[in-house]
């Protein structure tokens, strides 16, 4: 089985250079000490990629702190990409996708009882999350910060897509990546994201041949478990009513898919599996929904059979959804959300979750 193909615009090749050329000195001056990295007290997991977007790494996010909340005082500290405040903020019950990211958002929303922060200044974000009290943080989580290199991470996971691995792309803008793959050095660990189930063994050997490792470091395999669908509005769902809805159910329903993200295609194919009928109004990633386009969707909506009609989104775009002022209540109980988890494939979850466990434990 051959790996999937990825498109570089190779008359961009010479602005790679230059600015692969950037990139790789910047590294060098970190790796020489000229510009300084920080290293805290505090264990610090930094989950990212070379890529731009699309690896996954809010689900893998999501996966870590799934592993490590009821033993340990967990934070997430983010930039809170495309949000409307600036500098550090702590995420309260008063937090949005606008106060604080569509990402982090969606991370305070799932798991209430971490801490998530956000913060340009990823050393000054993890000052102000260790000065935290009452409890004390056991560990920070770094969502998206591998090229932050001011900050020393204990532990670095490197995400790259099975669809577009990262020693098959280019720097950009003639490829996707934001440094060159040497970048991959500084990780531990390596997550191949988005992979099919029962990804065979010999194409895990070509891939694993591909990505060149070093010896210090370990690869996994993931993909996305596709759990029920639940409604955005929950509260304008009629009583007596299933909250939830299986994709089994989708059958006879037709289906308006609106997405906001980076790599919509593998949500997208899963639903043409199981509904009726599936139309696409796809964006960029992290879209700021206008009213002309919230307006597109209610009219694409409208035309869909009244009976047996729904919109389903992602998370992280149901969080910028849930505030826009221009929703229509009345298309508002149709909204569904799809949420998604993370699995690590081979029997293999039990070694990557120790290696985290074993990192956090042995530097508290």
């Amino acid at each position: 089985m051959s790996i999937p193909e990825v498109k570089l615009h190779r008359y961009l090749y010479p602005l790679s250079w230059v600015y692969q050329g950037v990139t790789t000195l910047r590294n060098k001056l970190f790796d020489c000490n000229i510009l300084r990295s920080r290293s805290f007290s505090v264990p610090v997991i930094c989950i990212g990629n070379l890529s731009v977007g699309g690896t996954g790494k809010t689900p893998h996010t999501e996966y870590i702190v799934n592993l490590l909340k009821d033993e340990y005082n967990v934070a997430v500290l983010s930039r809170g990409y495309k949000r409307k405040t600036k500098g550090y903020l702590l995420s309260d019950e008063n937090s949005n996708a606008a106060t604080i990211g569509d990402e982090p958002f969606q991370i305070k929303s799932k798991f209430p009882e971490i801490r998530v922060a956000v913060d340009e200044n990823r050393c000054h974000g993890i000052e102000e999350v260790m000065k935290l009290k009452n409890p004390e943080t056991d560990v920070i989580l770094l969502d998206d910060a591998y090229q932050h290199r001011y900050v020393k991470a204990g532990l670095y996971i490197l995400l790259t897509d099975y669809n577009r691995l990262f020693s098959e792309d280019a720097v950009l803008p003639a490829g996707r990546l934001r440094e060159s793959e040497n970048g991959k050095e500084r990780a531990q660990i390596v997550i191949v994201t988005k992979c099919p189930a029962g990804l065979p063994k010999d194409e895990r050997e070509i891939i694993a041949r591909k990505l060149n490792l070093f010896p210090h470091q370990e690869l996994y395999f993931s993909m996305f478990d596709y759990s029920k669908l639940h409604p955005l509005f929950p509260e304008m769902v009629a009583d007596g009513e299933d909250f939830c809805i299986d994709t089994e159910a989708l059958k006879d329903k037709d289906i308006l898919v609106v997405t906001g993200i980076a790599s919509p295609a593998p949500l997208i194919k899963m639903l043409k599996k199981y509904a009726k009928s599936v139309e696409m109004l796809t964006f960029g990633d992290h879209h700021d929904f206008n009213k002309k386009e919230i307006e597109l969707i209610q009219t694409r909506f409208e035309n869909l059979d009244k009976n047996k009609r729904l919109i389903i989104t992602t998370e992280k775009d149901g969080t910028r959804l849930k505030i826009h002022p221009d929703l229509s209540e009345d298309i508002k109980p149709f909204i569904y959300v799809q949420p998604i988890e993370v699995k690590i494939l081979n029997e293999q979850q039990n070694n990557l979750n120790q290696h985290i466990r074993d990192y956090v434990r042995e530097n508290q």
